[in-house]
């Protein structure tokens, strides 16, 4: 991904108010991102940890949009759970569901679109090996990751169009 300076950021977001986009509150290390090995940036809100944000490079501008993270009780260590964005299986509740608000008038009316995600939208570097789950519980692949990649941005322009159209 190519870096995305904080104003491009906040004028990127596609389901929410500017506003709401002015408000949000950045990844804590967002001057140090290691764009080079990010598919998109995702974040949880420190202030507020159900909304999660999610930023992706479409057609060479950034695009982003707000989650809601599920709440609710964990489904325990043993439960096996699976990112619909990269595909990775993790326990211990590593794996939330995230809503985002549609855009347009379907949005106006409430309607939104869920996927299970990994919690903390680092699936970039779980692919790569730049971070290892906590929770364990990941299974073995042959895919290269240049391959597992390219399922995370083919898996990702698939939930972004539905938030979009």
């Amino acid at each position: 991904m190519e870096p995305v300076t904080e104003r491009d950021l906040r004028a990127s977001f596609v389901n929410c108010s500017r506003g709401e986009a002015r408000r949000l509150a950045l990844p804590r290390d967002f001057a140090d991102l290691p764009w080079d090995d990010l598919d998109f940036l995702g974040w949880r809100d420190p202030r507020a940890p159900e909304r999660a944000y999610l930023v992706a490079d479409r057609g060479g501008r950034p695009t982003g949009i707000a989650l809601r993270a599920a709440s609710g009780a964990s489904r325990g260590f043993t439960a096996r759970s699976m990112c619909s964005l990269c595909l990775t299986t993790r326990t211990g509740g590593a794996v939330s569901l995230m809503t985002a608000r549609r855009t347009g008038g379907a949005g106006r009316q409430g309607d939104s679109v869920g996927r299970y995600l990994c919690g903390d939208l680092d699936c970039s570097l779980y692919v790569r090996g730049r971070k290892q789950s906590v929770a364990g519980g990941e299974l073995e692949e042959t895919l290269s990751v240049e391959d597992k990649a390219a399922r995370i941005r083919v898996n990702l322009d698939a939930f972004l169009d539905t938030v979009t159209r």
